[in-house]
């Protein structure tokens, strides 16, 4: 398998997803699941991803459809369409399945994966991150990870616009 395969394998289609979990909970390992836009990817992202990817065995990461974010950040598209995103995220080596959701929240997404740890950046409280009341009735448990200080995709953008 090349490499580029290797990465494509990566990119699981939400209606499959449940094969892939199947094998790796067959196989007792730990599922972390954390989401967001990750639209131009930054030192802030990767310290966020690869804490997650320490929290357990396999992390999965879903990803906002174009659609998404555009509503979410009310009619701004992504810089990079989602196609590239995953398959950015996907060429990470500590990252393991990354999947689409075209909702406004993973709720949906998180049910079908019933992680054992779901993660969110520490600018969330835990009381209010989408799927903690599925991760947690499962035995799963909900976690923050601090940021990194001064990077944002909107500073990225900030700062490129100035040039």
């Amino acid at each position: 398998m090349t490499t580029l395969e290797k990465i494509k394998s990566k990119l699981i289609d939400r209606d499959i997803l449940w094969r892939r979990i199947a094998g790796w909970r067959l196989k007792s390992k730990s599922l972390v699941f954390t989401n967001g836009c990750f639209d131009i990817l930054h030192l802030g992202h990767i310290d966020y991803l690869s804490k997650a990817a320490d929290e357990g065995d396999m992390l999965i990461v879903g990803v906002n459809t174009d659609a998404s974010v555009s509503r979410l950040k009310k009619n701004h598209p992504p810089v990079n369409g989602q196609e590239q995103r995953m398959m950015i995220l996907a060429s990470l080596s500590f990252i393991d399945a990354v999947v689409l959701f075209d909702e406004d929240t993973p709720y949906e997404l998180i049910k079908i994966i019933k992680p054992d740890v779901l993660i969110k950046g520490a600018d969330y409280d835990i009381k209010n991150i989408v799927g903690a009341d599925v991760t947690q009735e499962h035995g799963g448990i909900v976690k923050t990870i601090e940021l990194l200080p001064g990077y944002s995709t909107s500073l990225t953008i900030e700062k490129i616009r100035k040039v």
